[in-house]
């Protein structure tokens, strides 16, 4: 087969390597160049094109194409785009080369064909996204850059044990459906999972993506988690427990997202929701719930990257992110509202927009299958989204009080990048059918049948007369500065009671009594036998050895008497001896 393209990833890699030598304006031209290109590349990208090596006596796959990884890869492609021209006026070469590397990576995590491929692009991208978050530029950014990297390789460390099991197991690397069914592939699912902000083990990303920079937070909205749901997708489509996981992940961050001041962690919780969308639609397994996990993927990276870069045009104009410092921005910036408005109303599901005809699929298919708990959850869970991405995101932004902010509006290179986003989020909901025609699957469901749209404007409706409600009788929660404890508090406490076990119970205990047993079953025992060697030593054989000595020297010092210097004397010893000589041989010879 003739290769008329490149491996997507490898046009990135090179972009990276470059963007480290490259300044100034030529540095910000190359970033815009870098995605184009590989956009036109994905356009050329051959369904069915599996390319081998063999290296160390395992079968690689480091690029695979099909129905399921062209999507992503293609969407990738598209999204690595608009970030480049968002972040256009950001002079800091470190944030270019990391937003390059990470989107290398995850290109690399959906084109990969075997197990080890995938955990070496895997590793690479909590590195680059890790990295992303640490320049930053604000005052937590090192720290939660840490606990992020922390997260993550604990995630690698478990998804590293699945596979050399699996391959210990089976003799295969190949990255293919696996299913729930032993002890490698539950340690796979779990370093999936933290990826994929499972239930419990979701804070990192709350935690970490608010501290990245206006543009950084972009970046990371759109590879990390896509990455898990698309190796969900790949390897344990129809595993029940996910629809569980996922059902629950699109509820208990409404409740979080309500309440948080931080208008970028208000979003961050939004993504969680929206990715259990995702995680529901893999567990479900059908063809339907799975053209809906992927077409709600390509939609949601939209969207959520039109909601960051509002928050974060926001961010760059005024220096604040939370509700209580914000609010009256329409009139200084009415652009950025009105593709903030876009993005919300996507986020939400309003018909004519790419999140109505992404999320229904998922909805929908809960239906079919008779998961009646599960699709009155999704709904409740669309309801709650309206609430806290649909309207608080613009409402407390843009509106609320009169902050006496009156900053310029965003710069247009930021207005393009919202703009196009703002454009494709309405095309995919106006002509579904665009995007439609490439998922893994054929697409028999009609989005804008009458009983779907009359749902979703009733459920929006409701849903907007309860938040006008709610804040007109006082009860919504007010917006105020305030530290909002996650999960992340049981690890937090449960570190620092193992620390004060470590220190006032385990360290006495190692002190008094493990010490003390050493000392007297080992250490005093071991003095004793060392003094009793040592005693050997000076009277035994340091005793031999000096009295050797002297008697040698008592001997040579006689013999030296026999030593006169005359011959005579010499030849009577010398005769002496010869007749001694002569008569032990005799003796022993009994010649006598």
């Amino acid at each position: 087969m003739t290769i008329s393209f490149m491996p997507p990833f490898l046009i990135f890699l090179i972009g990276a390597f470059f963007a480290l030598f490259l300044r100034g304006k030529v540095l910000k031209w190359w970033i815009i160049i870098v995605p184009a290109v590989a956009l036109v590349n994905a356009f050329l990208l051959q369904k069915g094109f599996v390319y081998n090596v063999h290296f160390i006596g395992l079968d690689l796959v480091p690029l695979r194409i099909d129905a399921l990884s062209y999507v992503f890869g293609l969407i990738f492609c598209i999204i690595s785009l608009l970030n480049s021209i968002y972040a256009y006026g950001l002079d800091d070469y470190r944030h270019h080369v990391a937003a390059l590397l990470t989107e290398a990576t995850a290109l690399g995590i959906v084109f990969a064909g075997d197990y080890f491929s995938l955990f070496l692009f895997w590793e690479l991208e909590a590195l680059s996204t890790s990295y992303l978050i640490a320049i930053g530029g604000r005052k937590e950014s090192a720290k939660a850059s840490f606990r992020y990297l922390l997260m993550h390789v604990t995630g690698g460390v478990f998804l590293l044990g699945g596979i050399l099991l699996h391959f210990y197991q089976t003799g295969s690397i190949a990255f293919n459906y696996l299913g729930l069914t032993d002890l490698a592939s539950l340690l796979i699912l779990i370093g999936f999972g933290i990826n994929a902000v499972f239930p419990l083990i979701h804070t990192w990303l709350p935690d970490a993506y608010p501290e990245a920079s206006y543009a950084g937070t972009v970046v990371l909205s759109a590879f990390t988690t896509k990455s898990a749901v698309y190796a969900l997708a790949r390897a344990f489509p129809g595993t029940e427990i996910l629809i569980v996981a996922g059902v629950i992940m699109t509820a208990f961050p409404i409740f979080f997202a309500v309440i948080e001041n931080d208008m970028r962690k208000v979003l961050s919780y939004s993504l969680i929701n929206q990715v259990g969308f995702m995680v529901t639609g893999i567990g479900i397994g059908t063809e339907l719930s799975l053209n809906g996990t992927v077409a709600h993927a390509f939609a949601h990276i939209l969207y959520k990257a039109l909601l960051f870069m509002s928050m974060g045009a926001v961010l760059k104009q005024t220096g604040k992110i939370r509700a209580t410092e914000l609010g009256g921005l329409f009139r200084t910036m009415p652009w950025t509202l009105t593709f903030c408005i876009v993005g919300a109303a996507s986020i939400s599901g309003v018909p004519l927009t790419s999140g109505f005809v992404s999320k229904s699929m998922i909805v929908a298919a809960s239906a079919h299958q008779g998961l009646t708990i599960a699709w009155f959850m999704l709904l409740f869970a669309s309801a709650g989204v309206f609430h806290h991405s649909g309207i608080k995101i613009p409402f407390f932004a843009f509106f609320s009080h009169d902050s006496g902010l009156r900053p310029k509006e965003a710069p247009f290179h930021m207005l393009l990048a919202m703009g196009i986003a703002a454009f494709l989020c309405i095309a995919i909901g106006v002509y579904p059918w665009a995007l439609y025609s490439i998922l893994p699957y054929p697409v028999h469901y009609i989005p804008y049948a009458p009983n779907h749209i009359m749902e979703m404007v009733e459920l929006l409706g409701f849903s907007a007369l309860a938040f006008t409600l709610l804040m007109l009788s006082g009860i919504y929660p007010p917006e105020m500065r305030a530290i909002n404890l996650d999960f992340d508090w049981f690890y937090r406490r449960g570190l620092q009671l193992f620390m004060y076990i470590d220190r006032k119970v385990l360290v006495e205990f190692e002190d008094k009594v493990v010490n003390t047993a050493y000392e007297w079953l080992f250490l005093n025992p071991l003095m004793a036998f060392a003094k009793f060697l040592k005693g050997v030593d000076t009277y035994v054989i340091d005793g031999t050895v000096n009295g050797s000595a002297k008697t040698t020297y008592s001997v040579s010092k006689s013999i030296r008497k026999l030593q006169t210097g005359n011959l005579q004397d010499y030849m009577i010893l010398f005769i002496i001896g010869i007749l001694i000589l002569a008569c032990v041989i005799i003796l022993l010879r009994g010649g006598i």
